[in-house]
């Protein structure tokens, strides 16, 4: 039956506007399509490529050369010497454990060793290298770079470490570096990155420590590409870093080679100082150490030797050790009592071997007396007696302000680990410290550098050159930085009466 002619006209024309519709949606979406490959393509092209930059294009640090420490003539005391060592990116290597194991039989490492190395590299972040194997042989890297394929994420590196040569006689003042650890992080002011590189050397004693980051410089950074093993295709680009300075000290190492020699064998300390200038020529602290055993790790046993050594060897007695000074005071005392006006160069105290004061006797060293003694005398026979008379005269403050004119009981600004202040007491010292009011005998102990008197051996060469010039020498450690002269500190007048 024929469809009449009006209603095939109207089922046309519906089935054209579905058909304009379809072909509509079709190519909105093919569009749409267009435009957001056209974006992936075009627009974010830059973003992806570097999205994939960054998956093969590594970033590393360059650790600078350390600065060189050398003596007053230009002996070296601290050089850097070149190390071969393995390192692991845990991120590259996959499975730790066997990329390890297969290391270990290829080139062992010290148990010991391995163990702490193993410890950083769980907690130190996946794309950062690590040392697993230091001071390894040139055999031991051929081994690990004819291996490589089965060795992801390893790779053999040259680096630098620290030698010194004149060793113990220098321990004490140069000091040694070691691996960073987590109470260094907590010392060090700084967020420098080189700091986070497992096993990288710090100062920890002396001149080392105290400079630390002068003598560590800055780092250097390299672009390098990467397989999908971790394993370096080629270098994109380096910046250079900037080696630490170079420092000269004041010590002279002949000089410092014969007093260590002369206190060999005992627990004892000696200063050297020029009274001209304050320059530190020689600091002697025996027994000493062989620093280069710390640089890499100083083993258990021989670090125990040193601790249960009676002599204690590893502190600086020059610079960290505090005695009483005893008679050397005593010229302390005795311009205190000038300068009061209490005593003249012509005035006696006769000395019966004691003083009586506050019902208690207190004896000179000579219990048979030294009969009249005057200041000259007093200081050529070593009198207790007259000494103490000078303390009732003149009082503690006038001796303990006289102590610090000539470098006693004040710290000094010397680049080293730690220096002690000594002790010059007052009366308000020992209420604050010790909860008492003083008296009387503590003055009598303190006039002759006994009691709550305290001086590093540093303090007394400071002292002596003091006398001897009349002037406010300062202590100098550093001669030269880079070498640009260090300038001289102090040499301005005590305000003594010369007369």
């Amino acid at each position: 039956m024929r469809r009449p002619a009006k209603d095939s006209a109207k089922s046309q024309r519906h089935i054209t506007r579905r058909a304009l519709f379809l072909g509509a949606s079709q190519l909105a979406f093919v569009g749409a399509l267009g435009a957001r490959m056209q974006y992936l393509q075009l627009d974010q092209a830059d973003q992806y490529r570097l999205l994939a930059d960054e998956n093969r294009i590594n970033i590393r640090l360059l650790p600078p050369a350390r600065g060189l420490i050398y003596d007053r003539n230009g002996v070296p005391l601290a050089i850097n010497k070149p190390v071969y060592r393995i390192t692991i990116v845990r991120e590259d290597a996959g499975d730790v454990d066997k990329v390890v194991a297969r290391l270990n039989a290829l080139a062992p490492i010290d148990p010991e060793e391995l163990e702490r190395s193993l410890d950083v590299l769980k907690r130190r972040s996946p794309f950062v290298p690590v040392t697993i194997a230091d001071n390894v042989t040139w055999d031991d890297i051929a081994k690990v770079a004819v291996n490589a394929p089965a060795l992801p994420g390893v790779t053999p590196e040259v680096g630098l470490t620290r030698l010194y040569p004149l060793a113990d006689d220098f321990a004490h003042i140069v000091g040694y570096v070691g691996a960073v650890n987590e109470a260094d992080l907590n010392r060090v002011d700084d967020r420098d990155p080189l700091l986070q590189i497992p096993r990288f050397q710090i100062g920890k004693i002396g001149v080392e420590a105290k400079l630390e980051k002068a003598l560590r410089g800055k780092a250097g950074t390299k672009r390098i590409e990467v397989n999908s093993v971790g394993r370096v295709m080629r270098e994109l680009s380096r910046e250079e870093g900037q080696p630490g300075v170079n420092l000269q000290l004041t010590i002279d190492s002949s000089l410092q080679n014969y007093v260590q020699a002369r206190l060999e064998g005992e627990s004892a300390a000696a200063v050297v100082i020029d009274t001209a200038t304050g320059d530190l020529l020689a600091i002697g602290s025996t027994p000493a150490f062989d620093p280069n055993k710390f640089v890499n790790g100083i083993s258990q046993t021989d670090y125990n030797a040193l601790l249960e050594n009676k002599y204690r060897p590893l502190p600086n007695k020059a610079m960290q050790g505090i005695y009483p000074p005893g008679s050397t005071f005593k010229m302390i005392t005795a311009m205190a009592a000038l300068e009061a006006g209490v005593v003249t160069s012509e005035d006696t105290v006769k000395c019966k071997g004691f003083v009586e004061v506050g019902g208690r006797k207190f004896r000179c060293w000579k219990h048979s007396g030294h009969g009249n003694m005057n200041l000259l005398n007093s200081l050529k026979n070593s009198c207790d007696v007259f000494y103490y008379e000078m303390a009732q005269r003149a009082g503690i403050e006038k001796i303990s302000a006289m102590a610090k004119r000539f470098g006693l009981g004040t710290k000094f600004d010397i680049p080293m680990s730690s220096v002690a202040k000594g002790l010059a007491p007052t009366k308000a010292w020992k209420r604050e410290n010790r909860g008492a009011d003083w008296v009387i005998g503590d003055s009598l102990n303190a006039s002759i550098g006994q009691g709550f008197v305290l001086s590093s051996p540093m303090q007394q060469a400071l002292m002596a050159a003091r006398i001897a010039t009349g002037k406010a020498v300062i202590p100098r450690l550093i001669k030269s930085v880079n070498s640009i002269e260090v300038p001289l500190e102090g040499g301005e007048g005590l305000g003594l009466n010369e007369n």
